[in-house]
């Protein structure tokens, strides 16, 4: 039975015992020896094909390429015998805590993985390559890797259900770094008291700011989990080593609640699973069709549906306006509600146009569907007549679909919303969609064969028909794995597909 823990800010004279603390909570959850259900199991396989779609699809990108550049720069830490890097063939390793950084930004970078959005928003597949990394460095087999994997979803999403940080300008990855931290413990089979220190330790070195999710948004979006990820790595070893952390660091008078969130009157109710309770977090969670900010997804899919039905509203000059009504996360982070005039610039980086709902709307409305890199080039962005469309699309706060959006009821939260669409002619079109076709409750679910497709479809360019194959027959036996075939849990890019990417050269 899932146990909901109330967390408050405490005053350094009150006594609050480390048992009680939430980051202790968090490591009895990670130490917890409870059993994978196998509809988590399937699910954890889904979502290490998705992940591995997409870093296959971003390997030649140059931020994937410096990070990658990066990890190879360091030798493989004396505790273990090293973790993969995407891309790179399975002799060649790096020290765990840089093949999740080089990993991280490789699955991260074109935004296209899974999803869970509530109190606050998250990619919890972020959570893979550290866990994954620590797995293959000291050769722990696929039950152990299901088994932290599970508790790195079951935490974020936890986390994110309760605790708001965008409100105030906490970027997300604030929740990944104690998430992943958590998994990290459960593989390791390690006590509570080290998880609980780990855990604390990767939330103090995890906070900043969202100035990286705002205005002429930069590479770092992509980095930034990634070094979530690989601040936990360190911060199990610091923990191992019997290293302590700021404490309380939820609760404490300057601790993250009192100083970053909503201050020292505040309280948060944080759900973790009961004592004996299965983690199912990750089958709350959803993954991406379209390459583009979660919010966009069921607005690609509304306008590619009516792109079908009326072919000339791709013609601006029978567009008045356009208003797309949706929740208070669509209007103020990926809308007009921004303030961003980036979000309408035809020279903005694919970052920015990631994040800009206008532009998404426009080019799908067009196009009548979306392509991870076409839809970004800049010669699409820069098209005189979608640019004379984009201007004409504003959004709007509703407050319907911001009930919705926060609803605890899985069947009635929703991330779409109403558009309507102001004619030449005089007549007015609206038209709504609540969730995205891929959702678990939309029009075509993500099931095994989506996941398999779109790994084909990313994968194909840069790896071998032959390496595809491999990947894919190896991660669909996970719980069987044994170590060694842990550390072939990797993508090996076809001959010169790396050589032709760029080679940034750095301190290292």
């Amino acid at each position: 039975m899932t146990v909901t823990h109330h967390v408050r800010v405490y005053r350094s004279e009150e006594e609050l015992a480390r048992e009680d603390q939430l980051a202790h909570k968090i490591a009895q959850v990670a130490a917890d020896p409870v059993a994978v259900d196998a509809d988590v199991t399937e699910m954890i396989i889904n979502r290490l094909i998705d992940n591995a779609a997409v870093a296959a699809a971003s390997l030649t990108r140059a931020p994937v390429s410096a990070a990658r550049s990066q990890a190879l720069d360091h030798p493989v830490s004396r505790g273990g015998d090293g973790s993969t890097v995407f891309g790179v063939d399975n002799q060649t390793r790096t020290s765990p805590e840089w093949a999740a950084w080089a990993n991280g930004v490789a699955v991260r970078e074109l935004d296209y993985h899974d999803t869970f959005l509530a109190a606050e928003y998250s990619h919890p597949a972020d959570n893979v390559p550290p866990i994954l990394a620590v797995a293959q460095h000291v050769g722990r087999d696929g039950a152990a890797l299901v088994r932290g994997l599970a508790t790195g979803w079951e935490i974020q999403i936890d986390l994110v259900r309760a605790i708001c940080l965008h409100t105030h300008k906490i970027d997300h990855v604030a929740h990944l770094g104690p998430s992943a931290a958590a998994g990290i413990g459960t593989l390791l089979g390690l006590p509570v008291d080290t998880i609980s220190q780990a855990v604390g330790q990767a939330l103090h070195t995890t906070t900043a700011t969202r100035q990286s999710r705002k205005g002429a948004i930069s590479s770092w979006k992509a980095h930034a989990p990634a070094f979530a990820g690989k601040m936990a790595v360190e911060a199990v070893d610091r923990a191992m080593r019997g290293e302590t952390s700021p404490s309380p660091i939820y609760e404490g008078e300057d601790g993250v609640i009192a100083w970053m969130l909503d201050g020292p009157d505040a309280s948060y109710d944080v759900p973790l699973p009961g004592p004996g309770e299965p983690k199912r977090g990750i089958l709350d969670s959803y993954t991406k069709e379209h390459s583009a900010e979660y919010q966009a997804q069921a607005w690609i899919d509304l306008a590619r549906k009516l792109r079908g039905e009326r072919p000339e509203l791709a013609d601006p000059a029978n567009i008045d306006k356009i208003v797309l009504h949706s929740s208070h996360h669509t209007h103020y982070v990926i809308g007009s509600g921004a303030g961003d005039p980036q979000k309408y610039d035809p020279t903005a980086s694919r970052e920015t146009l990631d994040h800009s709902i206008p532009y998404i709307f426009a080019v799908a409305l067009q196009d009548g569907g979306w392509h991870h890199v076409h839809s970004y080039a800049p010669e699409r962005a820069a098209r005189v007549d979608t640019v004379e469309l984009w201007h004409k699309i504003t959004t709007a706060e509703d407050a319907e679909w911001t009930r919705r959006y926060h609803s605890d009821d899985p069947n009635e939260k929703a991330f779409g919303g109403r558009v309507e669409i102001a004619l030449s002619d005089g007549t007015t079109l609206v038209d709504e969609i609540a969730v995205a076709d891929a959702h678990p409750l939309g029009a075509r679910p993500f099931a095994r064969e989506d996941y398999i497709r779109k790994f084909r479809i990313l994968a194909e360019p840069v790896l071998t028909p032959a390496e595809i194959d491999r990947f894919l027959a190896l991660v669909q036996r996970l719980p069987e794995l044994t170590g060694d075939e842990v550390r072939q849990l990797n993508i090996v890019a076809k001959p010169g597909v790396l050589a032709g990417a760029p080679a940034p050269q750095g301190l290292f």
